[in-house]
């Protein structure tokens, strides 16, 4: 597997997102989610995503006790954002407020080291931008674990240029974190060129769109009753009407480079920069060993400019309301 940089951290060019292992997209197995990580070791896919929030907690845990006796040869990512002081594994009723404060940076960091069996996070972001705490203090705080030895790089998920900038004044922001896919693009507008001057990496997740654009489903009625997408703003109504000819083109050129619309996806990603490192999630071998060949699939100038110009754009926000005043903060 190749590898790319973010900023001083070296990861394999392609990660393996863990939250569906756990939590939002359906049914979990976990004995899967395991043997899916294990795999991923296999192959070279060693740059793991995890968070406090997937489960609430679970994630963290399966993600820990499938890297034992390997640890060294895998690189962790966690986040941080809610008040986990009465979370309940798995009860996602029970998490508490968002809390970027100092005290919470260095109260969360332990929890998250212990359900991953480890003395130290290879990358720690700050999940989601908490609009009440400059971000300076939040920063502050992460440096302050750093210093210490329990994290060894930071990183920032779904932030704005002025808060990557306001936070890489601070200390070295090794990488940011922001949903970016051929249907979703505003990242062009200011983030990635911020991450590009500062030398920070940048992080896609849902690089494959949730799976649509892998074709993976296409309707809501493909999913398991408890699955997050049955409701998504992409995935109903005309929005989904629209996005369905979005996936079937990139299904459509695809099959004429001899490759998966999912691996289509993220060579597309791959694309856009060195500095680019899609975290595709999967809780099945299969589809992670699909996701893993993106990196030997070339696409052309003349591939590049064909996709910018038949492959609509998304219908519809990637969240809803509420989702979305939590992002681009």
């Amino acid at each position: 597997m190749r590898q790319r940089q973010l900023g001083d951290l070296q990861v394999s060019a392609i990660g393996l997102g863990c939250m569906g292992m756990s939590a939002f997209y359906g049914t979990a197995d976990q004995d899967e989610g395991a043997q899916t990580i294990h795999r991923a070791r296999e192959l070279g896919v060693t740059f793991l995503d995890t968070a406090q929030l997937y489960g609430p907690l679970t994630n963290e845990t399966l993600v820990g006790e499938a890297v034992r006796g390997h640890r060294d040869e895998y690189v962790i990512a966690t986040k941080f954002n809610y008040r986990m002081d009465d979370a309940v594994p798995g009860d996602m009723n029970s998490i508490g407020r968002q809390d970027g404060s100092a005290e919470h940076v260095r109260s969360s960091v332990h929890g998250s080291l212990r359900r991953l069996g480890t003395d130290y996070i290879d990358l720690y972001y700050q999940h989601r931008v908490d609009p009440n705490v400059p971000i300076e203090e939040t920063v502050g705080a992460m440096a302050e674990l750093v210093a210490e030895g329990k994290v060894r790089h930071i990183g920032l998920s779904e932030a704005s240029a002025e808060t990557i900038r306001r936070a890489h004044a601070v200390h070295p922001i090794a990488a940011v974190q922001t949903e970016y896919s051929l249907w979703t693009r505003d990242p062009e507008d200011e983030v990635i060129p911020a991450c590009r001057e500062l030398g920070i990496g940048f992080v896609p997740y849902s690089p494959l769109g949730r799976g649509f654009l892998a074709g993976r489903f296409s309707s809501p009625d493909d999913l398991d009753a408890n699955d997050w997408r049955r409701s998504g703003p992409r995935f109903t109504g005309d929005n989904l009407e629209a996005n369905l000819r979005l996936a079937e083109k990139v299904k459509e050129i695809a099959a004429e480079k001899g490759v998966t619309p999912a691996q289509l996806a993220l060579a597309w990603v791959l694309a856009q920069g060195e500095h680019m490192v899609p975290i595709p999630g999967t809780k099945r071998r299969t589809y992670l060993e699909q996701n893993a060949g993106a990196v030997d699939v070339e696409l052309t100038g003349d591939d590049l400019a064909r996709i910018d110009a038949e492959v609509p754009k998304a219908a519809g926000e990637r969240y809803d309301e509420s989702g979305m005043r939590s992002v681009n903060l």
